[in-house]
């Protein structure tokens, strides 16, 4: 595995200033998993209705769901190029611009004209905004998982490192809440006029916060000390995969079944719920709300069991039971029956939530200061591409061509290829950074 600089350790900020810290890392990531979330809920409520003309049943929803998976083809490139000027420039600059590129390109989608109004000019707009929302993402994670984690006093780095995943939860409830607040109030015609809008164009305000708050950093005392002692690499992507390559690889793979489960149990879910199984739209977006409860409980609970036993005995506990969950997907989700379907969502965001907690140490934990932020950025970011970009799609696909049991094979499929990747990782817990 890759080496370790042995530069003593920095200073531990102190409170106020642990608290800002942590506070920047929590509320940008939320902001940017708000737009990603209000695009997921979106992509399976009214995307496909308003971007792509009708056709054969159920392809306005295909359409919807290829459209969700381009924002994980940019994700890649947006973490190799912000993770070049986080590991040359700093950490603040770079988190202050993929906020921005991530909150204009949502807040832009939610003016974009529809298919009835634009034709083809408006999915092709409609994909260009994606990847750029794609794009701002790709830098925003490792930034701020940097951010919590290069600050974190010995021994509490799995702990600091939730509060960028807390992010998650935060951003996916205020999203559903939107949504859910909108179809309760509005008619449908007036939900597919205009409403739907609403929660894209809400993102300027939640951008302008977030500004504020990263605006008030200073940068990061581990990268401060390693641009003293040398100067940074030229291309820290070359030497991403020219000397850290199986960190790459493992870490990539590590995070397979945590965006499988998340989007499997979401965007998926949503789709299904409403269509096949016949909920209202409302009815089902409130279940979410409820099972991502769930989620932010599980996040701080494996954070903490992560500094207490370790990365690896916490992810392999989690990935075991991901991979029983795949074979209750079928029986729970596809029976309809209400306390199933809730019950399965519930303990799927569990799943994933206990899965994620660790992450925000575990994958800059694999890789030097000198090229941390584009290291973790990447394998976050592939792992989109390989666990998320197509899940709602090969779901669906899936569930039309044997049905809904295939969808937990999918799901089980995921997690044992993650369970591999983190058996063969070194355990990172005592590792400098």
């Amino acid at each position: 595995m890759t080496a370790r600089p042995t530069a003593s350790a920095p200073a531990v900020p102190a409170p106020a200033s642990a608290r800002r810290i942590l506070a920047a890392s929590f509320v940008g990531t939320a902001i940017e998993f708000y737009d990603l979330y209000v695009y997921a809920t979106a992509a399976a409520l009214v995307i496909g209705p308003a971007f792509f003309p009708p056709g054969a049943p159920g392809v306005q929803t295909l359409s919807a769901f290829a459209t969700f998976a381009i924002a994980f083809f940019a994700r890649p490139i947006g973490a190799a190029a912000f993770g070049h000027f986080g590991d040359r420039v700093g950490r603040k600059a770079t988190l202050v611009a993929s906020l921005m590129i991530m909150g204009v390109s949502t807040v832009l989608i939610g003016c974009l004209p529809t298919y009835a109004q634009a034709g083809w000019l408006a999915p092709a707009m409609l994909c260009v905004l994606r990847f750029g929302q794609g794009l701002g993402f790709g830098g925003e994670w490792g930034g701020a998982a940097l951010l919590a984690v290069e600050n974190a006093p010995p021994g509490r780095r799995a702990w600091y490192g939730i509060f960028p995943q807390l992010g998650a939860p935060a951003g996916f409830l205020a999203a559903n809440l939107c949504f859910l607040g909108l179809r309760l109030g509005l008619d449908e015609a007036s939900f597919s006029a205009w409403g739907w809008r609403v929660p894209f164009l809400a993102s300027a305000a939640l951008v302008g916060v977030g500004l504020y708050v990263r605006l008030r950093l200073t940068e990061t005392p581990l990268f401060a000390a390693a641009l003293a002692r040398e100067a940074p690499e030229r291309v820290p992507l070359a030497v991403i995969f020219g000397r850290h390559l199986r960190a790459t690889v493992l870490g990539t793979l590590a995070m397979i079944a945590c965006y499988a489960t998340f989007y499997l149990c979401t965007v998926f879910a949503l789709g299904y719920g409403t269509g096949t199984l016949g909920y209202a739209p409302s009815t089902f977006l409130l279940f979410e709300c409820v099972a991502v409860c769930f989620l932010a409980l599980a996040i701080p609970l494996s954070g903490a069991a992560a500094d207490r036993f370790g990365r690896r005995p916490v992810l392999i506990a989690g990935l075991a039971a991901t991979l029983a969950l795949g074979l209750l997907l079928g029986p729970m989700l596809g029976s309809g029956r209400t306390p199933l379907v809730l019950g399965f969502l519930c303990l799927g965001l569990f799943a994933m939530g206990w899965l994620f907690g660790p992450m925000g140490a575990l994958l800059p934990e694999l890789f030097p200061t000198r090229v941390r932020y584009t290291g973790a950025s990447v394998t976050y970011n592939l792992a989109g591409i390989l666990g998320a970009s197509a899940a709602p799609y090969l779901a669906q696909r899936l569930t039309e061509w044997g049905g809904i049991a295939w969808v937990g094979a999918y799901l089980a499929a995921a997690a044992a290829a993650s369970l591999v990747a983190v058996v063969l990782m070194p355990e990172t817990a005592r590792a400098e950074v």
